[in-house]
């Protein structure tokens, strides 16, 4: 029997079980960079994921792979939910950055990202990741703008840096109340979102100027512990 099948487009695909082993060394390695940093040894991660430490290096060959795709997927998550709230926003701006901000609060688990504490990498594909985030954001402002549903001062960065300050796990409480905590803020945001707005916002950085601070110096992928 061979490891894998051919999936569409002529990629292979894993066999159920490498499927499954598959997405258990990543959960388990999104749960213990969170909480630990990415130097976590890769022995706790397979221990984790239930699996042997032969078992993870044949998915992932070195800790610098196992770290991108968990960001990987990640943005991919983020991308995909800002995309589907792109196309609300062509009749409801507003409710629009609800539904992209309410599905990150909703999948917070499956995300580690630099902006919650996650590592950081310098792979080119995360990188356009971002740009295409920050690319249907912009496309829900400018409608919301278009509209004047939304203040004209708030930027793709303000969305992004609302997601990870209320999507950040908040440590010392049980699941419901932190979830309870992050929809009131999110709540708070969006009034604060409407145009009828009384307090003047300092200039904003630009996503460039963000993203700037999320790359790598030495080329590698992240492995200090958060703080």
């Amino acid at each position: 029997m061979t490891g894998s099948t051919p999936g569409r487009h002529g990629t292979p695909r894993l066999r159920a079980d490498a499927a499954r082993n598959r997405a258990q060394i990543l959960a388990a390695a999104r749960i213990a960079f969170r909480e630990s940093g990415t130097a976590v040894p890769l022995d706790e991660i397979a221990r984790r994921a239930g699996v042997n430490i032969a078992t993870l290096y044949r998915r992932f060959p070195d800790r610098d792979a196992l770290i991108t795709q968990v960001l990987l997927d990640g943005f991919t998550l983020v991308l995909d939910t800002a995309r589907t709230a792109a196309k609300q926003a062509q009749t409801d701006p507003l409710t629009a950055v609800e539904t992209f901000l309410q599905g990150l609060i909703d999948n917070r688990d499956l995300l580690s990202l630099p902006l919650i504490g996650g590592p950081m990498t310098n792979d080119p594909q995360a990188h356009e990741l971002q740009r295409e985030i920050a690319s249907a954001l912009e496309e829900i402002l400018t409608e919301g703008r278009a509209r004047q549903a939304l203040r004209p001062d708030v930027t793709a960065v303000d969305l992004i840096t609302t997601a990870a300050l209320i999507c950040r796990p908040l440590p010392h409480l049980p699941p419901q109340q932190a979830t309870a905590l992050a929809t009131r803020h999110l709540g708070v945001f969006l009034d604060g979102l409407r145009p009828e707005h009384t307090r003047t916002l300092p200039p904003p950085p630009t996503h460039e100027e963000m993203a700037a601070h999320l790359v790598l110096e030495n080329g590698s992928a992240d492995t200090s512990t958060q703080p």
